[in-house]
């Protein structure tokens, strides 16, 4: 059904920068290469620093994309961010415009992990190396002059889908704590556009169901939405939410995920787990980035308002 109508008129200029591309096998290489990066800003002082750091045992070396402000002193609150791309495309560098303006404005660093893309590489490997990137990150803390106190993770669209799986690694290993979770429109449950009740007005924009459905049979290595699938892949699959960190999570109305990111919403405050909660109406996947509409600076300004919050020294304590 079209959904065009319900667009907010300032979002329809996005549309034509961002067009609904099909993934398929053969497509992939085509679409990666065409990946649209966030524009990023000059003259903000902020620093980037590549480094390539041990994987998982018996994996290869991952990258991790280090952004500081200009004027870092002292032990600095950490944001580990996730890329988005569907688990199948886009890199650190892609995400340049939304990782150093967050940076330059919230006086933090934010440390961005390269992880290996499905198919090629399917479940478990990219959140295995998620993991480890984030276990260098609390081993070289000091050294890297990094405030683990403060720490917390990051994602938008399948790199939400991500930090929600690591959120719940993280807790189920008791390694390493993390202090919130901030999901931007997060990819979490494999079974949409799988099952029997499609959104009639949800995906008809950039990321649409067969998307979807080519995006988690790459992650996963078979059809999605059947049986055994890791809460580690599909975070909606998790039984048992309670202990997770303080969560923020937006959506637009006309996104694909709408809900299965109200139910997991929902599913974290029934669990006991703080949960700041925005649906946008007229939005679509990745609204965000329209650069003159006055709802998608209200998202981001609303994003950063939550982070900055969750980095205060008196969320930590």
């Amino acid at each position: 059904m079209d959904s065009l109508h319900l667009v907010d008129p300032e979002l329809r200029p996005l549309l034509e920068l961002m067009p609904t591309r099909l993934f398929s096998t053969e497509t992939l290489a085509e679409h990666r290469a065409a990946a649209l990066a966030i524009p990023v800003p000059e003259g903000d002082g902020v620093s980037i620093e590549t480094l390539t750091v041990p994987g998982p045992a018996g994996a290869p070396d991952i990258g991790l994309r280090i952004y500081r402000p200009g004027n870092a002193s002292g032990p600095l609150p950490v944001i580990y961010h996730i890329h988005g791309g569907g688990y199948i495309a886009c890199t650190t560098e892609t995400f340049d415009g939304l990782n150093r303006p967050t940076v330059a404005e919230l006086g933090c660093a934010i440390v961005s992990v390269e992880y290996r893309l499905a198919p090629e590489t399917p479940f478990p490997g990219a959140i295995e190396d998620i993991y480890a990137g984030l276990a260098w990150v609390y081993a070289h803390a000091e050294a890297q002059g990094l405030d683990i106190s403060r720490i917390g993770v990051m994602g938008e669209s399948a790199g939400g889908g991500y930090a929600a799986a690591l959120a719940l690694l993280a807790r189920d290993r008791g390694e390493y704590r993390l202090n919130f979770q901030h999901l931007i429109y997060p990819m979490l449950d494999d079974r949409t556009g799988s099952g029997s009740e499609p959104h009639d007005y949800a995906g008809q924009f950039v990321w649409p169901v067969e998307n979807n459905r080519f995006g988690w049979a790459s992650l996963l290595g078979k059809p999605p939405g059947g049986d055994d699938v890791s809460p580690y892949a599909a975070p909606a699959r998790a039984t048992d939410l309670r202990g997770l960190p303080p969560t923020f999570m937006h959506i637009g109305a006309l996104d694909l995920f709408v809900d299965e990111n109200i139910d997991y919403a929902r599913r974290l405050g029934r669990a006991g787990v703080p949960i700041e909660f925005h649906i946008y109406p007229g939005a679509f996947h990745g609204f965000e980035n329209a650069p003159d509409a006055q709802i998608a600076a209200q998202a981001v300004r609303t994003s950063r308002a939550a982070l900055k919050r969750f980095l205060s020294p008196k969320a930590a304590t």
